[in-house]
């Protein structure tokens, strides 16, 4: 029998916390020194700058998926968990449509509603495999609290001017109060869409790796 041995969500995901920490910090400098495309870019959104933390869910999410499943603690079904991600991901998808809606209404506040439903997406997810959707969940804020205070420091900079990278830059923003653009533009995304983004894309390729891993055991041929 294959000896196994419990592991805390602390333990798993301080070294990636770590390192998400550093890219996000390394992109802050990379955005005030003005550093090149593609690897950086301080457009609002981020213009899918390669030096970023929002495609690590796709490494993670293994390596996460992996070392659980060695601790004892892997899905009652690879497939249920996969499935089950992509339905978090389908709800997550109805809170963009709801949120995009609302905005065109120019109810901007009220966005926030469709974007409740996107991190609700997440806990769909967390049902097909709930230690990994509790690890991602813990890993996500883990990641997220960060850049929420780098956006606060980066919007007060310059005497509330921001600035002028992609944690400060909001267009077309109705409020000019700072605490109403820190609350929309950066506490409801970060707490909400981000950690919802986490958890389901990190389930997907946590729940592939775990089915490839567990074929591979039951394909490997017997020790002679």
């Amino acid at each position: 029998m294959e000896e196994t041995k419990s592991i805390s969500i602390t333990s798993l995901i301080t070294i990636p916390a770590l390192i998400t920490l550093a890219i996000t910090i390394l992109r802050l400098v990379g955005e005030l020194k003005g550093w090149p495309k593609p690897w950086f870019n301080a457009a609002a959104g981020g213009g899918l700058a390669i030096v970023g933390i929002s495609w690590l869910p796709i490494i993670f999410g293994p390596y996460f998926a992996l070392k659980l499943a060695r601790a004892g603690e892997p899905p009652s079904s690879a497939g249920k968990a996969i499935g089950l991600a992509f339905a978090g991901l389908a709800v997550m998808i109805l809170g963009g449509l709801i949120a995009a809606l609302l905005q065109r209404m120019h109810h901007e506040a009220l966005s926030s509603i469709g974007e409740l439903v996107m991190l609700g997406g997440a806990f769909v997810t967390r049902i097909g495999w709930r230690s990994l959707g509790n690890t991602l969940l813990a890993y996500g804020f883990a990641a997220r609290i960060p850049v929420m205070i780098v956006m606060f420091i980066a919007m007060l900079g310059n005497g509330g001017a921001g600035w002028g990278t992609h944690y400060d830059v909001v267009p077309n923003f109705p409020y000019h109060s700072l605490a109403a653009k820190f609350v929309l533009a950066a506490v409801v995304p970060q707490m909400t869409f981000w950690i919802g983004w986490t958890v389901v894309v990190g389930t997907i390729f946590g729940g592939i790796a775990a089915a490839v891993s567990h074929r591979g055991k039951q394909t490997a041929p017997a020790a002679v």
